[in-house]
């Protein structure tokens, strides 16, 4: 019984990314463009996202700077998930719902690129990211699922948005990792021409 649940959730999850990938990869190739343009500018990448997207923002952020499948230059990213004195003395002063937007408006310029990351679409936090992007004429990449959320509203012409066609919060995270790996992928793929990665 159990190994059946276990191998219904692998079949539930390449069924998912089997149908998203034509959904997604037009979305995915728009935030590979955008993310391109700012690096190459000598701009810069800044995540975050609640729980296991914050994760996903710090799983970004190591393979940008480090690397993903192939040796290059460091690119340039932060996840403004993981300065425990800067998150916790927002939270505190302020309110949880801040602690990304003014890191936003600390280090964000005019030319990078927010991820923002919410399964829901509706992490109030990260939609306060994305008005102080705005603010300083950031492009906004967002990975959602369940719709998009409000999300959707917060969203310029300008900005991008990956919404998994899903609404279960594991198979949308699932599926966030495969967008994070093909989106580096793209960037090395554009800077270094085409390649079979190496396993």
């Amino acid at each position: 019984m159990l190994e059946q649940r276990i191998e219904q959730h692998f079949i539930d999850s390449a069924d998912l990314k089997y149908q998203a990938a034509q959904v997604l990869s037009k979305p995915i190739a728009a935030a590979v463009s955008a993310i391109l343009a700012s690096v190459t500018s000598g701009g810069k990448v800044l995540a975050c996202g609640n729980g296991g997207s914050a994760a996903d923002a710090q799983h970004f952020a190591a393979e940008f700077v480090g690397r993903f499948e192939r040796e290059r230059p460091e690119l340039g990213a932060i996840a403004l998930t993981t300065d425990s004195s800067i998150l916790t003395a927002i939270a505190n002063d302020y309110s949880y719902d801040h602690i990304f937007s003014k890191q936003v408006r600390a280090l964000g310029q005019a030319g990078d690129v927010l991820l923002a990351i919410t399964t829901s679409g509706n992490s109030s936090n990260v939609l306060a990211a994305i008005q102080a992007a705005h603010e300083r004429e950031m492009t906004v990449v967002a990975l959602t699922g369940k719709g998009g959320g409000k999300m959707g509203q917060a969203l310029r012409e300008t900005d991008v948005h990956i919404c998994v066609p899903h609404d279960r919060t594991a198979r949308i995270q699932e599926v966030h990792l495969l967008v994070i790996h093909c989106m580096c992928d793209g960037v090395d793929t554009q800077l270094l021409g085409d390649q079979e990665s190496s396993e």
